[in-house]
C-alpha cells in the first residue's frame, strides 16, 4: 500500500506514521509539507492508495486546497486530519468529496479504525458531531449517506442535476460520452433508480442540483 501524508508538522507525522504501518502488512509512506510539495509527491510517487492531508498547511486555503485536490485526484482516497472540529468545515469537506475527517486529537485506534473503515468504501466523520436528527435520521451530510459513489461519480450525478447531456456532461468533465454512460449506469445501479429522472431527484435530495 502506497500512502501520501500531507501535514506540515513533523512531530506530527513522526507520530501518525506508525498508525499508517499497521494498516498492511506492507506500507510505503510518502510525505508531503504543504500543498505545493503534495501535489509534486503525488506525479512523482505514481499510483497511491491513499491520501491524508492536514487541512490548513500553506500554499492555499483549506478548503480550496482539498477541492482543487480531489479535482485533480478524485479516484484517490482522501481523508482529511485536522485540529478544527467545526460542523461546517466537516460538512464542507465531505460535501467537496473527502471521503474522511479525523480530528488530530484523536487517540491512534480511532485513526487506525476510521482509516479501516475508508479503504473498506465508507465515509468517516466524528459520529459524535452529527447527532441523529430529530425524525431519527443521521445528522451526516446526505451526500455522505452515499458512499459507494465515487467522487467522479458524484461529479457525473451533480452535471446530470444541472440538466446536461452525456456530451455535455463529457465536455464538463474532459472524458468521453462512453465514459459519462458507464459512470451512469453504476450510479443507477448504487441509488437503485431506473432512470436519469429518478437519478436527479434523489441528486437534488443530496443537494447536487445547486451550483
Amino acid at each position: 500500500m502506497k500512502i501520501l501524508l500531507a501535514d506540515d508538522h513533523p512531530l506530527f507525522r513522526a507520530g501518525v506514521k506508525p498508525v499508517l504501518e499497521k494498516l498492511e502488512r506492507h506500507v510505503t509512506i510518502h510525505e508531503a509539507v504543504d500543498y505545493p510539495s503534495a501535489f509534486d509527491t503525488m506525479r512523482q510517487a505514481g499510483e497511491v492508495d491513499l491520501v491524508l492531508m492536514d487541512l490548513y498547511m500553506p500554499g492555499m486555503s483549506g478548503i480550496e486546497g482539498i477541492v482543487r485536490f480531489r479535482a485533480t485526484y478524485p479516484d484517490v482516497p482522501l481523508v482529511v486530519l485536522s485540529a478544527s472540529e467545526q460542523r461546517e468545515d466537516i460538512q464542507q469537506l465531505l460535501g467537496a468529496g473527502a471521503l474522511g475527517f479525523i480530528s488530530k486529537a484523536s487517540p491512534s485506534e480511532t485513526i487506525l479504525s476510521a482509516l479501516k473503515q475508508v479503504l473498506a468504501g465508507s465515509i468517516y466523520a466524528p459520529p459524535e458531531l452529527f447527532p441523529p436528527q430529530e425524525d431519527g435520521s443521521s445528522g451526516m451530510p446526505v451526500c455522505s449517506r452515499y458512499p459507494a459513489l465515487s467522487y467522479r461519480q458524484i461529479q457525473v450525478l451533480r452535471e446530470l442535476a444541472k440538466g446536461q447531456s452525456n456530451k455535455q456532461i463529457g465536455y464538463a468533465l474532459d472524458v468521453t460520452e462512453g465514459t459519462v454512460k458507464l459512470h451512469l449506469a453504476q450510479i443507477f445501479k448504487i441509488l437503485k433508480v431506473n432512470n436519469r429522472t429518478e437519478a436527479v431527484l434523489v441528486a437534488q435530495k443530496m443537494g447536487l442540483d445547486g451550483d
